[in-house]
């Protein structure tokens, strides 16, 4: 993902909303409809596709080890996801279990520059400075009463992504409310970022998207009418898209292979 990632603007949205709650030392809420980018951006700004499987394993040191530390520096951001009704307790305790890791990775780091000698100290989780949390709506009251308690003990910032109508939910807890201090809507692909995404999809199938040239406008049409706007359609469309232009030796992105590549992606759901 880290690889092919696109910046748009509803990202770096994103990043001046999770930048802002983690200087502030905040609860923040980023709500929007499914698919439109809140967990990409969220696991690109904690650089977790990166650090998730390294912090996970734990394995034995090596020298490579160091591009980990540095990014954990970087980043000082835990992103979890809760399961569906999540257990209270292991829920805290695998948060706490990913902080402690991501804090050992940035003390390690801090003390490769200098900035840290002298032996280890017990509250290593002090280097974490945010907490985004996916799929928030699964949260019971009692685990966002855990979390709050945690925000209000640590200075931790906290990020709760969920679907529309999460802001307004939290409404109805007194003790959480008050503490919220930005809200953040995440938007689905307006029409100049549209364009802009599918001129990258275009160029990584060796084309280039004309959007005055009449069949690309068709195409264009096309795919704005199947995806919506929506982020992760238009991801899972265009491997489809590649998939039907293979197997009929085409060369042209049409409308026709949009809609062929669309019946696909449906039937394969």
């Amino acid at each position: 993902m880290t690889k092919d990632f696109i910046v748009t603007k509803e990202h770096r949205r994103f990043i001046e909303f999770a930048t802002a709650v983690r200087k502030e030392h905040t609860i923040g809420i980023c709500h929007g409809d499914a698919g439109v980018g809140k967990t990409l951006s969220a696991r690109r700004y904690a650089h977790w596709d990166t650090l998730e499987p390294f912090i996970t394993e734990w394995g034995p040191r090596t020298d490579d080890d160091a591009k980990h530390y540095a990014a954990a520096n970087r980043t000082r951001t835990v992103f979890y996801t809760p399961e569906v009704l999540p257990r209270h307790r292991q829920l805290m305790r695998e948060i706490e279990h990913f902080q402690i890791r991501l804090g050992s990775c940035v003390d390690e780091h801090q003390r490769s520059i200098g900035k840290v000698t002298g032996a280890h100290v017990d509250d290593i989780t002090r280097w974490v400075e945010l907490l985004i949390i996916d799929e928030a709506q699964r949260l019971t009251p009692t685990a966002l009463e855990l979390l709050r308690d945690h925000h209000d003990s640590h200075q931790l910032a906290i990020i709760l992504i969920g679907m529309p109508g999460i802001d307004q939910r939290f409404r109805h807890y007194p003790q959480l409310y008050p503490r919220l201090g930005f809200s953040h809507r995440y938007r689905a692909l307006g029409r100049e970022e549209l364009l802009f995404v599918l001129d990258r999809h275009w160029k990584r199938l060796g084309r280039t998207l004309d959007p005055d040239d009449l069949t690309d406008a068709q195409a264009i049409a096309a795919i704005e009418r199947i995806t919506r706007g929506n982020f992760r359609l238009l991801e899972r469309l265009f491997p489809q898209i590649t998939r039907v232009l293979k197997i009929n030796q085409l060369e042209t992105i049409t409308d026709d292979v949009n809609e062929a590549a669309a019946s696909i992606l449906v039937i394969g759901n």
